[in-house]
């Protein structure tokens, strides 16, 4: 937990411990909501979106400096988060900000998806990028879940 809490090695200004990414209807409830819990209290400052973004502020900017300002993103892949541009954008921003600071420390949790459905975008991730085909951005997103599926992470639910 030291490494959390000690954000004077970093160039970067840490306002959070941790980023939490993930796709609302699928997590926010369960999953994401516990483990939440479970990082506040054991003094993990953490970024979630519907805690921490004020009314009246732009939610994209907002998003972007708590990737910025965190220490660590972790990232909850479950079965609809690639269904989500804001999802898929929030990922680029993490590995961008990973691929400029090799110490921001990017941790990936696979919630009832098998991460070869990240890497290969298969299964529901398929399906996801059929209907964000007209996109521009559709190759920088395969991207990302290719590389950050390579990451070693957490693997849970119900396979």
């Amino acid at each position: 937990m030291d490494a959390f809490r000690d954000s004077s090695s970093s160039s970067y200004r840490c306002s959070y411990h941790a980023f939490l990414s993930f796709r609302g209807p699928d997590t926010r409830k369960g999953f994401t909501d516990h483990l939440y819990r479970a990082l506040e209290q054991a003094g993990i400052h953490t970024f979630r979106d519907d805690d921490e973004i004020e009314r009246g502020e732009n939610i994209e900017s907002e998003l972007d400096k708590a990737i910025q300002e965190s220490q660590i993103s972790i990232i909850v892949f479950s079965k609809e988060y690639a269904s989500s541009r804001w999802c898929l954008n929030e990922l680029l921003k993490i590995m961008e900000r990973r691929n400029t600071d090799r110490r921001h420390v990017v941790l990936p949790v696979f919630y009832d998806v098998d991460p070869s459905d990240v890497r290969k975008q298969s299964g529901s991730f398929a399906k996801a990028f059929a209907r964000h085909e007209e996109m521009d951005k559709v190759e920088l997103w395969k991207r990302a879940l290719r590389d950050v599926a390579s990451l070693a992470g957490m693997v849970l639910g119900d396979r």
